[in-house]
């Protein structure tokens, strides 16, 4: 997994003084909101690195025809005990096959970290407080998972080499 620290992210928001700009001018790594990219899509040359967040109140499905021009989709977490967001990663990668970078941000504590892997997100910019080693360790307390998840679509005991005990 990746961890993003806000200093050091190629991507850049478009804002101005009054807020997200309307019409943002087209440029590689611009991350871009939901209404921005809505604005843009149809007119931004296709093959920029373009980045869209998403609020987890939306339906990724409507996202379907857009995903093979964006590179990076945000999923927002505004409060850590509101799990919208594990829907939308796992329907990106295991519906949509969305195969760019899936981000999570806002309220993203180390004890998410795993279950946010499972669901096919690949980056995260932890909340402010947290740290980076013991976030490093959760992703390493266990070795492997019973259930199914968008990294191994099969359960246990339908993978090679199980031992079915009859």
């Amino acid at each position: 997994m990746k961890f993003v620290s806000k200093a050091q992210d190629p991507w850049h928001t478009c804002a101005g003084e009054d807020g997200p700009q309307p019409h943002p001018a087209a440029a590689d790594h611009k991350l871009l909101t939901l209404e921005q990219w809505h604005a843009v899509r149809d007119t931004w040359p296709e093959g920029l690195a373009t980045g869209v967040i998403l609020p987890n109140d939306i339906d990724v499905l409507d996202l379907k025809a857009d995903l093979p021009r964006l590179a990076l989709i945000v999923l927002q977490f505004p409060k850590w005990v509101d799990g919208r967001a594990y829907s939308q990663a796992h329907v990106l990668r295991s519906r949509l096959r969305f195969a760019g970078e899936v981000r999570a941000t806002g309220e993203v504590l180390v004890d998410m970290l795993p279950l946010l892997q499972r669901c096919g997100v690949d980056a995260v910019q932890m909340r402010g407080d947290q740290n980076q080693e013991a976030a490093e360790r959760a992703l390493s307390f266990f070795p492997g998972h019973y259930q199914a998840d968008v990294n191994e679509p099969r359960p246990l005991f339908a993978r090679p080499g199980q031992k079915s005990e009859a």
